[in-house]
Order: structure tokens, then sequence, then C-alpha cells
């Protein structure tokens, strides 16, 4: 056939969208090809990829018939690490439906405000969670459905559907961030960005087959439930520990189970190593430790790789580009005989495969190496944009590139090195902090003129967060007060630790607080 008419053929052909498999997909075919395979795990209990599927099938069925809800629409999981996570989030799936989860440890004030800014139609939450969203300040929800209710045994009763919708452009995952206004914006994550995070799991990080656990101590709303994803779409096992981190239960599994891998908190991390049975306990079982979200002190990861060997693996991202930006991995770890081992371990690592990063100015050019810019990132993990706040896109989202707001620098060989984050963000514990939310309600207090909140260094913690305040004239305020109104309205864990009574806050000529100067008293303090 000649090219014309091969042109012509193709011409008369309708054209079809682009269509790939969605995440619940995924587990369609491992559950096919491994039925008897464990899936879930966890104490007292467990789920074969076969079960797993099932409960797939008629939770979507009945979030559908039974709760009426539309393709496209939103769901939220207020949800601490249960074994009932994962088939509920991937029930959402099936019914192409997007998740919204929300972090556990959130004030219900907070859960209140996202549920009604994601507009979403149906909130999943553990008992304890769903007592939380009960009270009647939090004004209207919308309807609760408390894992483990009649309401919940009726989700896994419904109408099975053997398939859903397979747009991998479709929004799955709304994952809202801590934003420097004051109020978290909702990224929006598509199935494409989370699949292509999960190749980016296989290409660096690890292979991963049926022989694989992957032990969820940390939040499966969170860091841990996204590689939760590649490890389900390879068959392994998600092992579920319940309630909150302990380092002995981590050891047990270690010392029981084969080929585990482990998403850490630095924090997590620095417990592993300092706890009492670090050195002596049973590790052959651990395949991978992966860390993020806040910085590791050198001495820490030299200790790491003592005790657990070359296993460790860092990662660099956000919710915007879901942990798949830069990475420093195993062997860059290992590998102390390089000049600029110790810089490579102070280091974010080098570009993910497929993902492409520069250190540019406030015009956007790129810098030459060494040189501190603001660190911008462009691959397939880039989020669709955020939910409903056209002004945060066209500030985050240039020409097709994900400015991060973090500061940093490139060396010649593509290293990447975070120096600052250019939004004041505090990070505790691996949370992120935003200063803003927290002086917005401090100036609640009638007796507060001024409040400014930042990092102070904390040796377990990395920063904790302590407010400066100015005290209008003739107020008397005591800590405490400031304690309950932050208790009664944000999360413990953002709650300052301390509080500065002050006449005066820095500012600059154009009456800003200069937030510089207040982290420079306290690193003078130590």
């Amino acid at each position: 056939m000649g090219a014309t008419g091969y042109v012509s053929s193709m011409a008369q052909r309708p054209r079809q969208r682009s269509r790939r498999m969605n995440l619940a997909q995924t587990l369609q075919t491992i559950a096919r090809g491994h039925p008897d395979r464990p899936a879930i795990s966890w104490e007292g209990g467990r789920l074969t990829y076969a079960q797993f599927e099932t409960q797939v099938q008629h939770i979507a069925g009945a979030l559908t018939a039974r709760h009426g809800l539309q393709r496209g629409e939103r769901v939220a999981l207020a949800m601490e690490n249960g074994p009932e996570y994962f088939p509920l989030l991937y029930g959402i799936w099936r019914a192409g439906l997007a998740a919204v989860p929300l972090n556990s440890k959130l004030h219900a004030k907070e859960m209140a405000w996202i549920l009604a800014d994601a507009e979403a139609k149906l909130c999943l939450a553990s008992p304890k969670l769903a007592g939380g969203l009960s009270a009647p300040d939090l004004g209207v929800l919308p309807p609760i459905v408390a894992t483990g209710s009649a309401d919940h045994r009726a989700l896994l009763a419904g109408d099975p559907v053997a398939a859903g919708p397979s747009e991998a452009a479709a929004e799955a995952w709304l994952f809202y961030t801590s934003g420097t206004t004051g109020r978290p914006k909702g990224a929006r994550l598509s199935h494409r960005n989370l699949l292509f995070a999960c190749h980016c799991y296989y290409a660096d990080i690890d292979h991963i087959d049926t022989r694989d656990t992957i032990l969820h101590a940390a939040p499966l709303t969170h860091g841990s439930g996204l590689y939760g994803l590649a490890h389900i779409a390879r068959g392994a096992n998600n092992q579920i520990l319940e309630g909150s981190f302990e380092p002995e239960q981590v050891f047990a599994q270690l010392a029981t189970t084969a080929s585990v891998s482990l998403f850490a908190a630095p924090t997590m991390v620095s417990r592993l190593i300092n706890h009492r049975l670090a050195g002596t306990a049973d590790t052959r079982g651990l395949k991978t430790i992966i860390y993020g979200g806040a910085p590791m002190y050198v001495a820490d990861l030299k200790r790491a790789l003592t005790l657990f060997g070359p296993k460790l693996y860092n990662l660099y991202g956000q919710g915007e580009s879901p942990m798949t930006i830069t990475g420093l991995d195993q062997a860059q770890h290992a590998d102390s005989t390089h000049p600029a081992w110790e810089e490579r371990l102070a280091s974010a690592g080098l570009a993910r495969t497929g993902v492409a990063v520069q250190i540019v100015d406030e015009a956007g050019r790129e810098l030459p190496p060494g040189a501190i810019g603001e660190i911008v990132t462009r691959s397939d993990c880039v989020m669709l944009g955020y939910w409903n706040n056209a002004e945060a896109d066209a500030k985050t989202l240039r020409d097709g590139w994900l400015w991060t707001g973090d500061l940093g620098a490139m060396d010649a060989n593509g290293f990447v090195t975070l120096k600052d984050r250019s939004k004041d963000m505090i990070i505790s514990g691996g949370a992120n902090i935003y200063p803003r939310e927290i002086e917005d309600v401090l100036l609640r207090h009638p007796g507060v003129l001024e409040a400014a909140v930042v990092g102070r260094p904390h040796g377990d913690w990395g920063e904790e967060v302590l407010a400066f305040i100015v005290k209008r004239e003739g107020a008397a305020i005591e800590a405490a007060e400031l304690d309950r109104l932050c208790l009664d309205n944000i999360a413990r864990f953002k709650r300052p630790k301390g509080y500065r009574f002050v006449d005066t806050l820095p500012k600059n000529n154009y009456g800003k607080i200069v937030k510089t100067e207040l982290r420079q008293r306290l690193q003078a303090e130590k």
C-alpha cells in the first residue's frame, strides 16, 4: 500500500481517547494472577488479593447505588492506620471517584474546613475521628460513615462492580497541603501522576514482587500510603501497624518477616537507631528504609548505615509532585570512599528517572552550579493544579514547571542540596507546619497585638514551634491561655512549644516582620 493510501486509511479510523488503567485496575490484575497471596496484614488478620479485590468491587457498587455518588465526585478518608483503609481507597477509584485523604492528626475544625472546601459528598472515618466530626459546632458536613459500623458493613455488601472507568488523566487524589495563607490547598493528583510515582519507585528505589512486604508505620494518608500503591501494583504484602509508631513493633516485624521496606520520617529513623534494641535486634529482614519529609543529620545517617547496612534511600518531593523530585539512592549512601560522600549525604540527591529539575532565579532563568535559587521541576508526576485556586496555580505552575517554593543549589554533578524554605515552613517530626495558620489562631486572643511563629532547632524533632507575642497595652496573658486557644482550633502537633513575650517584633522598611532575625536569636541561644 502506498503512503497516500495509508494516510487515507488512518484518517478514516475513529479517533480514540487516550485511556490507560487507573490504580484500581492494577489491583484487579494482581488479584487474578496471585489471588492467594497476602495483600493486607495486621495484628490478628489478613486479606488475600482475591479478598481485597472482592471488597473493592462491593464498596464501589455501594458508593454508587447506595450513596448515589457520581463519577468524579470526591470522598474523604478521615482514618488512622487500619486494614479498612486500602479497600475503601481502591473502592473509591473503582467507582470512578476521587479520594480526599485527611491527616488523622488534624483538629476536627480543620477537617471540617477541608470537607467543605473539597465539596466532599461522603466521609469515611475511623470511629474516633468520626466521633470528633459529630460535634455540633462544625457546621454542615457530608454524611459520615464510621468503619465497623452498620453503614460500613453495608458498603461491603454492595452489588459488585468488576470494572471501572480507566481515564489516566482523571482526578484520583486531592491532597491537601499546608498553605502560607493559613489555609491548606488541595493538590489535584491524577491516576497518571500516581502511576508515574509508582514507576519511579521501581526505577529508582527497588524492584518489588510478591515476596516483598511494606511495613506501614507512618500514616497511610500520606507518604507510606502512596508507596503502598506501588507495592499493591506488584502484589506485595502491606503490613499495617495500628496505633502510634513504636520501634519495638518495627524490630519485631524485621525479625520475623523477609524483604521488608519501610517509609519513615527522619524522626522515626532517629528513634530506631537510638533505641535500646538498636545493634542487637535481628534486622536481616530489612530491605529498604525510604526516608524524607525533613532534613536528617549526617551523623544519624552514618549510624543508620552502620546498623542497617546500605539500605537507605532519601527522597525529596512535595504534595504537588508526590515524593518524586530527587533522590539519593542506596549505593550513593554507602559510597564512603567518594571524596564528596558527606556532602552527598547532606544532599537531596539527583533528579528522579523521567523528572527534570532546575535551580532558577526569580525570572525563571537556570542558574549555574552552586548558585542558590528556587527549585523547579517538570514531570508526569506534577499535579493537575490546585482545587479551586487559580491564583495559586498561576504562581506555582508556570510554562509546565512546578515552582516548589524551596531554595536550593545544584552542584556540577546534578546533586541538589536544600538551603532554605522560602515559605517559612517549619518541619517538626516530619510534619509540615506553616506559621501563618498558628498566628491567625493566636491573634484571636483579645490581648495579643502581634504574633510571629518560627521554628527553633530541636535535637530529636528537627524543629519545634515557638511563638513571639506582643501584648496589647495593659493586657495580661498566660501561656496556658494561648495553649488552650491553639488546642481548641488546630492540631496538637502545631501548638507552640514555647512563647516569648516581647515588646516589639523586628520589621523591615515595609513593616513586614523579619523572621530571619527571630530565628537568629534562637540560634544564638544554643
